[in-house]
């Protein structure tokens, strides 16, 4: 509200002790603000010690000079600010009050600092004498909210930063997932396809010779000796074919069941299962093989672990099967302490590590969730024409250790 300069100027003095003879001057003195008055040309009538060292004068030096021109002459940019368009002044001339905290005040050095600034109108009853203006430094304050501004906007961006990779990561979930559906309805397309050419045809040639023997064993009566001899003959042979049928089915079965699941996993344990896998993958591929095993000692991991890392050490070679074009293989396979390291390096053609990352590397993301899954991790090196190193690391439960 308006303040009253009569008030202010004029109050009769009350008997006090001379520490308080002049109340004013205590104010402007103790006070941390600077404050300062105005008459209605600008000029400066009276200005606190606080006030007069924010702006490097002495107060003396401020009286009777303008200090619009002194220290409110430019704006923050260091454009010209026309005293016509300045708040302090515009406020007083119409009655009005104003507070800002979007300037700035230069100093005596030329330098600006923001300040919070408030122009009171001084009545002498209804006639406007000047202004009262309070104004504080808020460099520190716009300091820390600036300071706050970038946390929150680094927060922002990091937010953003991790919701974006969440959505990525969601995304290569669902794909990986979709792929493995389609790896699954895959296998059990081919699995059915060799259960039905296989199988099944060895079924129905069993079915037929079956009864074929059932008809020919209900004629025997009906045949002379001679001619029950010769039978007895022909079926003795058709029972020799069935058993090969038999033989092979039997054979067929094993391998699917193999394909499905080794049974040396569950028979002979992880580490010959291992070896067995390689020796098959070199044989069919027509590659050599360097083997190296170095597990003495060291007890089979439960069955979990053990099919987690028998299937990632498939997806290796099956990797190094299509892409690699490769003629020769090694493999590591090595214990320490609780450490596992299963290394698979070809001499095949190499790709670029992009090869590896892509969003439709399917293989590569399985064998990471699988060894994830068990707190391990899958680092691949490779370079175009130098081949191709795949190493898979984990750490083994405890109890598992030579």
């Amino acid at each position: 509200m308006p303040l009253d300069a009569h008030a202010w100027f004029s109050r009769p003095q009350t008997p006090a002790a001379e520490a308080w003879r002049d109340p004013l001057a205590l104010l402007l003195a103790s006070t941390g603000e600077g404050i300062y008055g105005v008459d209605l040309d600008g000029l400066c009538v009276f200005i606190n010690q606080a006030g007069a060292r924010m702006i490097g004068f002495e107060p003396a030096e401020l009286l009777g000079r303008n200090m619009h021109e002194l220290t409110h002459h430019a704006r923050a940019d260091g454009s010209p600010y026309p005293e016509a368009e300045c708040p302090i002044f515009n406020a007083f001339r119409q009655g009005l009050p104003c507070r800002i905290d979007s300037e700035v005040f230069w100093r005596r050095d030329g330098t600006a600092f923001p300040v919070e600034y408030s122009s009171h109108p001084i009545l002498d009853g209804p006639q406007v004498r000047g202004a009262v203006v309070t104004f504080v430094d808020i460099t520190e304050r716009k300091r820390a909210a600036d300071a706050l501004q970038r946390a929150k906007d680094g927060l922002e961006e990091r937010v953003n930063e991790r919701t974006r990779a969440l959505a990525t990561a969601l995304k290569q979930v669902r794909e990986l997932a979709a792929w493995s559906e389609t790896v699954r309805e895959d296998e059990r397309t081919r699995i059915a396809r060799e259960v039905h050419d296989e199988l099944g045809s060895l079924l129905v040639a069993l079915k037929m010779d079956v009864n074929w023997m059932d008809k020919r064993l209900a004629e025997q009566p009906q045949r002379s000796p001679e001619a029950a001899g010769v039978m007895r003959e022909r079926m003795r042979c058709k029972c020799q074919n069935m058993s090969r049928l038999i033989e092979t089915a039997v054979d067929n079965v094993g391998r699917i069941i193999t394909d499905l699941r080794p049974s040396i996993l569950d028979h002979q344990g992880l580490w010959a299962a291992l070896e067995w896998q390689a020796q098959e993958f070199v044989q069919s591929a027509e590659m050599t093989l360097d083997w190296c095993l170095a597990v003495d000692g060291v007890p089979e991991p439960p069955e979990p672990l053990a099919m987690a890392v028998f299937r990632i050490f498939q997806e290796m070679l099956s990797n190094v099967g299509r892409h690699a074009h490769a003629r020769h293989l090694a493999v590591s396979i090595v214990v320490h302490g609780r450490a596992l390291s299963l290394a698979v390096q070809d001499n095949g053609v190499g790709a670029l590590a992009q090869a590896f990352e892509a969003a439709d590397a399917y293989g590569v993301m399985g064998m990471r969730e699988r060894a994830r899954h068990f707190g391990g991790e899958v680092h691949i090196s490779s370079a175009p024409g130098q081949g191709t190193r795949m190493c898979l690391t984990l750490t083994l439960p405890d109890g598992v250790a030579p």
